[in-house]
């Protein structure tokens, strides 16, 4: 049966649950910096080893039997050669610095299941790069712009890793973004009885009677009258709650998040007292009585260390920025196109009313 709210209970709530719950995620925005940073790095690393992992680096398969008890980890020798390609000798904190440098998807492989077949590859990439240079290639004008743009592109997210990690983020900042986004760190724990109304985006349960929005409203009604005279609610919302997904917990919704409901739920779950017996909520579902069990907010305490970690690349953008500003950059339109207006930005005409 599908209409419940529950993130928890959204296995057994099927398609409704599209309409319930809302999105969490925020929405995708432009490129960032370091994002863009890290992209051409990758972007790099890949074109240098695509055409090697591509015939060399098989796709890890599940195994048939489970595994066995992991053996523990070895102690890190880091001045150890483990690996010798003719003349170049490879320790394993230089192993360790290269793995680090390549995107998450061959860091994880690299380190674990496929790190014998990518030393292979990496033989094979190294033993590659010294006959280029033996046949002078790397002398060639097209192959040194981009020996000379790679270079200048891992100085620049080391810089901007140095600009993050040298940031002290200022508590009255972390307090004013705290405040600013109190909403984020607030949840509530709720039950919930669903009264369905005919056309709600769910299918009813088979055999039982489509109800009208007067219908609905009346019987949600009756309901809260016999909560309110001290009727047992999980027995309620397991005889009455069109949302089986929760009504086989007693109506039971665990804790959820600003966000996560529809806008009518979410506004009456959080005004509500603890232990508080709703009027009967309107949703596109139907009417829901809702009780709430606990209402959280997470201190600043225990939440500074991720503000300080959200805060932290924004502000080491701000810091790329007022180099970009102190600089000299001109950009042929002609070739490149104009520059994409930044809303909000002086100069910037706002839009016209039709």
């Amino acid at each position: 049966m599908t209409g419940s709210p529950s993130a928890r209970n959204m296995a057994s709530c099927g398609p409704a649950m599209n309409f319930l719950m809302v999105g969490t995620g925020r929405n995708l925005v432009a490129l960032r910096y370091h994002e863009s940073v890290k992209f051409c790095t990758a972007l790099l690393a890949l074109s240098l080893t695509s055409s090697l992992f591509a015939q060399n680096t098989p796709v890890p398969q599940a195994p048939a039997v489970p595994p066995a008890a992991a053996t523990p980890a070895k102690p890190s020798q880091p001045d150890k050669v483990i690996l010798t390609i003719g003349t170049t000798k490879l320790t394993e904190a230089q192993y360790e610095t290269l793995v680090d440098a390549l995107p998450q998807q061959y860091q994880t492989y690299a380190h674990g299941a496929g790190k014998r077949q990518f030393a292979e590859s990496l033989a094979q990439l190294i033993i590659l790069s010294g006959e280029a240079e033996k046949r002078n290639l790397d002398k060639q004008p097209k192959v040194q712009e981009q020996l000379k743009f790679q270079r200048e592109n891992l100085l620049a997210q080391a810089m901007f890793e140095d600009l993050q990690s040298g940031i002290k983020v200022d508590d009255a900042a972390v307090q004013q973004y705290y405040d600013a986004h109190k909403n984020e760190y607030e949840s509530v724990k709720a039950k919930h009885i669903l009264i369905r109304v005919k056309g709600a985006p769910m299918p009813g349960a088979e055999g039982k009677p489509e109800l009208t929005d007067e219908q609905a409203l009346a019987k949600a009604q009756e309901i809260r009258k016999k909560l309110v005279a001290g009727g047992d609610f999980a027995a309620l919302a397991k005889t009455d709650s069109d949302d089986t997904g929760s009504a086989q917990q007693g109506g039971d919704l665990g804790e959820f998040r600003r966000g996560m409901m529809v806008p009518p739920f979410e506004q009456a779950a959080f005004s509500l007292k603890i232990g508080e017996i709703s009027e009967p909520v309107k949703s596109p579902f139907g009417y829901h009585i809702i009780v709430v069990e606990e209402h959280k907010l997470k201190t600043l305490a225990d939440v500074k260390p991720d503000i300080e970690k959200t805060m932290r690349p924004e502000m080491a953008r701000k810091a790329v920025q007022d180099l970009r500003d102190k600089t000299n950059v001109q950009i042929d339109d002609e070739f490149f196109g104009p520059p994409t207006p930044v809303p909000g930005a002086p100069g910037t005409a706002a839009p016209q009313a039709k």
